[in-house]
C-alpha cells in the first residue's frame, strides 16, 4: 500500500477512516528521516500489512498531528488504532518500527 502524506487539515479524517493507522513524522531538514523513509516505503508495501494505512506528516507544519502523539523527536513513528494512540516513540530503527506494527 502507498503511503499518504497528510496534514493537519485531514490527519483525523484519516484516523476516524481507518481502524489501524501507522504513522512517520518528519522534517525537511532531518537527516535520519531521509534513510529511514526507504524502509518504512518497504514497510508498507508488505502483504501482511495491507490491512494497515501509512502516513506521513511534516511534523514542522502540522502541530495537531504532531501533538496527538506526543512527538519529541525526529523522526517519530505512532501507531493508532480506532482513532485513538496505542503507542508512539522516536526511532532510526525500522525494525522498531516492526514491532509497533505488531501491536496493532
Amino acid at each position: 500500500m502507498a503511503i499518504t502524506k497528510v496534514s493537519d487539515s485531514n490527519f483525523e479524517e484519516y484516523l476516524a477512516q481507518n481502524e489501524k493507522v501507522i504513522v512517520k513524522y518528519y522534517a525537511g531538514w532531518c537527516g535520519s528521516c531521509r534513510l529511514i523513509a526507504p524502509k518504512f516505503n518497504k514497510l508498507a508495501e508488505k502483504e501482511e500489512n495491507a490491512g494497515i494505512t501509512f502516513l506521513d506528516v511534516d511534523a514542522e507544519k502540522s502541530p495537531l498531528a504532531r501533538g496527538l502523539a506526543k512527538v519529541n523527536n525526529l523522526p517519530f513513528f505512532a501507531a493508532f488504532k480506532n482513532g485513538e494512540l496505542v503507542e508512539g516513540f522516536p526511532s532510526t530503527r525500522i525494525e522498531a518500527v516492526d514491532d509497533l506494527i505488531k501491536k496493532l
